[in-house]
């Protein structure tokens, strides 16, 4: 017996408990996928008056030559239904992985930054991609947790992602087009048997339909009853706390590894990264990592790079790296008061705030010239007794090596005044209090570090 046609009622059991999300956005390519999922919730919420404000992103990976004409057809779409579209480019890095992945990470990055607090993000797998995500995890040899395949909901930054057509096949999609007369994107390479998650749909999924027809119900079933384990064992095995470095990096302490356990050690580890939302690390890199950290000693800084994140061992913990900068340090930078500079790289946003104690004086249009380590420089931080080169301070201050050459030191004729917010040196301009009509100003510092374990 055919299924009954699909319709945006199908969505109401899942839309009605995210009512109260500030917005809810649509990650939207132009492919039947999106294309049917923003047209099913445009529908739904001129039926609900009541719903939060919808709109769709758009992400431009530039890897073919139409991505352009796409972004084009994606603004056309929206336009005829009346919603905002946010357009973004991205930077797709290739990594060990392949180029598919690549762009996966930096579309999700992407979505992550876009989020607010509370919104709501769809996307619009269903229930052939949930088959196909399960085949080529276990082909991987994935764990666990990874055999769970896609969950329907789950933190994604500082909102939530939602993918509402997990229980729809793609043909019910296609008729779903069809009947609506809705105009899709076709990806030239989703014909290119090349990449594996083609080859599955197109050689492999076929034949296991000729054998088992309901093949994506036991699938889809199965993998339900992994994930119902999986969630059992995280609350046998909880994750690891997270804590913090000197410069705001979330980490875990090693003592929470077992590693003389090296199964009960990864499990936690998985747990703590996907609290955060990030995957896990292939199994054989995960091992020798947990090799490294039993074997070597507290000095030593192994490190696990995965495509999405890096993990690195700085004396009792492990913390998640931030995306640091490949190219070389810019020559000086500089800054005057109440400006804000972008620094490269993981540095984040920088600025001379006001302040009524324990600041800098600075004449009108004086700016401070910003540069960063290169060996010898001494300060004498407020209140110590004597100054001391800083690489000693920085050792002492707990910061992590990936840091120390990244930290802005502030310079005004020569004389350095502040080493990022970490110090204010005793200098020249150093004062307790401002006079009468002058003003004083304290380095502030934002840094780019994940708050996906906030």
């Amino acid at each position: 017996m055919a299924d009954a046609p699909l319709t945006c009622s199908d969505l109401d059991e899942q839309l009605t408990t995210l009512l109260d999300a500030p917005r809810w956005y649509v990650a939207f390519s132009g492919g039947i996928d999106s294309t049917v999922l923003l047209h099913l919730l445009s529908s739904w919420c001129r039926r609900n008056p009541d719903t939060p404000p919808l709109g769709a992103i758009h992400v431009n990976h530039g890897l073919h030559p139409e991505a352009w004409e796409w972004q084009q057809h994606c603004e056309w779409v929206c336009r005829l239904l009346q919603l905002p579209l946010a357009c973004h480019a991205v930077e797709v890095v290739p990594c060990a992985r392949g180029l598919e992945d690549a762009a996966r990470s930096a579309r999700y990055g992407l979505f992550e930054e876009q989020l607010q607090a509370g919104d709501v993000l769809f996307l619009g797998h269903h229930a052939d991609d949930q088959v196909e995500t399960f085949f080529l995890r276990l082909m991987r040899g994935a764990g666990i947790r990874g055999l769970a395949a896609m969950p329907a909901s789950r933190a994604l930054g500082r909102g939530r992602l939602v993918r509402p057509l997990l229980q729809q096949s793609r043909s019910r999609l296609e008729e779903y087009a069809a009947v609506h007369e809705l105009h899709c994107i076709e990806d030239p390479s989703n014909s290119d048997t090349g990449l594996d998650r083609n080859f599955l749909r197109r050689d492999v999924l076929p034949l296991l339909a000729s054998r088992w027809p309901g093949y994506r119900q036991t699938v889809s079933r199965a993998s339900g009853h992994i994930g119902a384990a999986a969630e059992l064992l995280e609350r046998a095995v909880p994750a690891p706390a997270t804590l913090y470095s000197e410069m705001g990096d979330p980490g875990l302490a090693l003592a929470q590894l077992d590693l003389d356990s090296p199964p009960e050690a990864a499990l936690a580890l998985r747990h703590w990264l996907q609290r955060a939302g990030l995957p896990a690390p292939d199994q054989a890199a995960l091992v020798e990592f947990l090799r490294q950290l039993g074997a070597v000693s507290t000095q030593s800084r192994p490190l696990l790079q995965c495509s999405a994140y890096a993990l690195q061992r700085y004396r009792d913990a492990l913390y998640l790296l931030p995306a640091l900068a490949t190219e070389e340090t810019p020559g000086p930078l500089f800054l005057g008061p109440g400006e804000v500079l972008q620094l490269p790289g993981p540095g984040g946003r920088f600025q001379l705030a006001p302040t009524t104690a324990d600041g800098l004086r600075l004449a009108p249009g004086e700016r401070l010239e910003i540069g960063w380590r290169s060996g010898g420089e001494r300060c004498r931080p407020l209140g110590r007794a004597g100054s001391a080169g800083l690489k000693k301070l920085l050792q002492e201050r707990d910061i992590p090596p990936w840091w120390r050459d990244r930290v802005p030191l502030l310079y005004l004729g020569g004389e350095l005044l502040a080493v990022g917010d970490l110090w204010l040196c005793e200098s020249s301009r150093w004062a307790a209090a401002p006079t009468p009509g002058e003003s004083l100003w304290q380095p502030r510092w934002e840094r780019n570090i994940t708050t996906a374990f906030d």
